[in-house]
């Protein structure tokens, strides 16, 4: 790869994807979580957790548990992920429920009652050990008193429907739910505590993860209603009520240790991009806003790149993580997630510019709530889609990105991927 003129468009596509698989490698449970085993407890060690990586969590550290442990230690538990996310994981001492995401549904509730009583009756002598990752806030919920399954679908839609970051999103959520913001560990006591996670956050801050089931933040009440009324989000009467007059919640003091996380796995793709000999630039995990205005800005660093060499000489790639949003205005808009519109807004912006490619991708291989994991563009991506019969213009109008690309047949369909460290991005310069 020592030239311009090396890097095709076939080229391009597999360096983008290998890139991509490197971040996901990096990133598996099982490729860590054995590093991470804590001495037995005298007593039993029950196991809980949610997330879209929870069920290949549990698998592995089930496995790494009888390694290191032998058959002695009592183990148990229920962890809850994504609808179709525990398909072809093997079955083990520790249960594996499947519920809503990203809006929470029945199992949703039935997940969160099953984990609570699974911590019923633990002693000192016993040990917790929660799995958390991503997508936890939803696969797992138990709302407050006032609110049915109604109240809380609603409001999600509507929070992931307005453009608030996720932070604001997850500071809404632990405090009007049973089981986050630390509630989790506070069931469990007098058994300690230690929570694995695999980060999806900027910063990795863990009590940020899932809205932290297992460990509270600095968050408080006013500031979960400070997000409501910003977004004028649809919160029944009584639990405002309930919520300005409600205590700080606690902090807890368990153990925590994160396991993969954004950075890691864009080190990861930045090192496999090295051995090819591929100049890298990595922008970092925390790139957030809304995809559309990310993605013209993300189109304006490439031509700097491919005009002038700067930030970046090719033949090189520029990777990018962090948690984009979709504002979607008025009731009518169509299909695809926020790294689909990414790349759609950059292919509009970079109008055909020579030499420039890009992957825009969901680590955990769904984009939003469909069943791609993204998108690719390239050169020719706008003038594929004319002569296919699509507006790249009006699909991003009409936030129905996921349409434009199953046109032209550049939609990144991969399957659940069994891990979760947020978006993946990676911008080719040849």
């Amino acid at each position: 790869m020592s030239d311009r003129i090396a890097i095709t468009d076939e080229t391009a596509r597999h360096l983008l994807r290998a890139m991509y698989d490197a971040a996901i490698v990096a990133s598996q449970p099982a490729a860590m979580i054995h590093r991470h085993v804590p001495p037995p407890p005298a007593g039993r060690c029950v196991v809980v957790g949610a997330g879209k990586a929870s069920a290949a969590m549990a698998t592995a550290l089930d496995a790494a548990l009888l390694a290191q442990w032998g058959p002695g230690v009592a183990v148990s538990g229920v962890v809850a992920t994504r609808h179709g996310h525990a398909a072809g994981l093997p079955a083990g001492r520790i249960a594996v429920v499947e519920a809503g995401h990203p809006v929470p549904d029945r199992h949703s509730l039935a997940a969160a009652q099953q984990i609570v009583a699974a911590l019923d009756g633990l002693t000192a002598q016993d040990l917790v050990i929660a799995l958390v990752s991503g997508g936890g806030s939803a696969c797992m919920e138990w709302p407050v008193d006032g609110m049915d399954l109604a109240d809380l679908q609603r409001l999600t839609r509507a929070m992931l429907e307005s453009g608030a970051s996720i932070a604001e999103i997850n500071t809404v959520r632990r405090h009007l739910s049973r089981v986050k913001g630390g509630r989790l560990a506070a069931l469990a006591a007098p058994a300690p505590v230690l929570t694995l996670l695999i980060s999806d956050v900027p910063g990795d801050d863990p009590a940020a993860i899932a809205s932290g089931p297992t460990l509270a933040d600095g968050t408080v009440p006013a500031d979960a209603l400070a997000t409501i009324a910003r977004y004028r989000l649809p919160v029944p009467l009584a639990v405002l009520d309930a919520l300005r007059t409600a205590p700080p919640i606690l902090s807890t003091a368990g153990e925590h240790r994160i396991i993969a996380s954004p950075r890691l796995a864009l080190q990861a793709a930045a090192a496999w991009a090295r051995q090819q000999g591929l100049g890298t630039l990595v922008l970092g995990d925390a790139l957030e806003g809304e995809a559309c205005e990310l993605g013209r800005a993300m189109a304006g660093i490439a031509r700097s790149a491919a005009t002038w060499g700067d930030p970046l000489r090719a033949p090189g790639v520029i990777l990018s993580g962090g948690e984009t949003t979709v504002t979607l205005a008025g009731r009518e808009f169509g299909r695809g997630g926020r790294n689909c519109e990414f790349a759609l807004a950059m292919a509009v912006a970079l109008d055909g510019a020579p030499g420039i490619w890009a992957l825009a991708a969901d680590s955990d291989g769904i984009d939003g709530s469909e069943d791609a994991a993204g998108a690719v563009i390239t050169p020719d991506t706008l003038s594929r889609a004319r002569a296919a019969g699509a507006s790249a213009q009006e699909a991003l109008a009409g936030h129905d990105s996921y349409s434009f690309f199953a046109a032209i047949d550049d939609l990144l369909i991969t399957g659940p991927s069994h891990t979760n460290v947020n978006d993946f991005r990676a911008v080719l310069i040849g």
